[in-house]
């Protein structure tokens, strides 16, 4: 995907993050029965699904009185997206510089390495 998207909310990231697994997308309830209480009243739930809608990342099919809400951007690329855009503002646009910082930070291992580096081979002799 490479149209751009605005940025999310917390709100609107919980909320998506409720409909990637449902297979046909989900309405206001379904969302409200998955986030963690206390959940966000109705009406506030259902201005964050119609701002997604908004933004791109849902879309909204109306089935009788009600709208029911489908995904349109994946859960592996809002991740790779949102990534991309976390080093590009944060590590000049730099991976080994991301992977570097965590190193430093010690939230990486020396073994944690080891398994990127031998991933990153593999991918070579694909």
């Amino acid at each position: 995907m490479t149209t751009s998207l605005e940025r999310l909310t917390q709100p609107e990231e919980d909320a998506l993050r409720v409909l990637w697994p449902l297979p046909a997308g989900g309405f206001v309830k379904d969302v409200l029965d998955g986030l963690p209480a206390p959940p966000p009243p109705y009406t506030t739930l259902a201005s964050t699904l119609r701002n997604l809608e908004r933004k791109g990342y849902v879309r909204a099919e109306k089935l009788g009185n009600s709208y029911r809400f489908v995904p349109l951007v994946t859960a592996d690329d809002y991740q790779r997206r949102s990534l991309g855009t976390l080093v590009k503002q944060h590590f000049q646009n730099s991976y080994k510089d991301l992977v570097s910082f965590f190193a430093q930070e010690n939230k990486v291992s020396a073994a944690d390495l080891q398994e990127i580096i031998k991933l990153i081979e593999s991918k070579k002799e694909d």
